[in-house]
């Protein structure tokens, strides 16, 4: 068992396929990308949290 009840294979199949897709030149941009979007989903909910402890007091 992998992770979550996903072996290697099916990530590996599922990597390859989003290769195939995506293509090798813009499978970088695209891990930049998302790191971005993760990054400022993050801050987005901790200013969200942070304005609503201050609602609350």
């Amino acid at each position: 068992m992998g992770l979550g009840g996903i072996s290697i294979w099916q990530l590996l199949v599922v990597l390859v396929i989003i290769l195939l897709l995506v293509g090798p030149k813009r499978l970088k941009s695209l891990g930049s990308e998302m790191g971005n979007f993760l990054k400022n989903f993050r801050k987005a909910v901790d200013d969200k949290e942070e304005n609503q402890n201050e609602a609350d007091k």
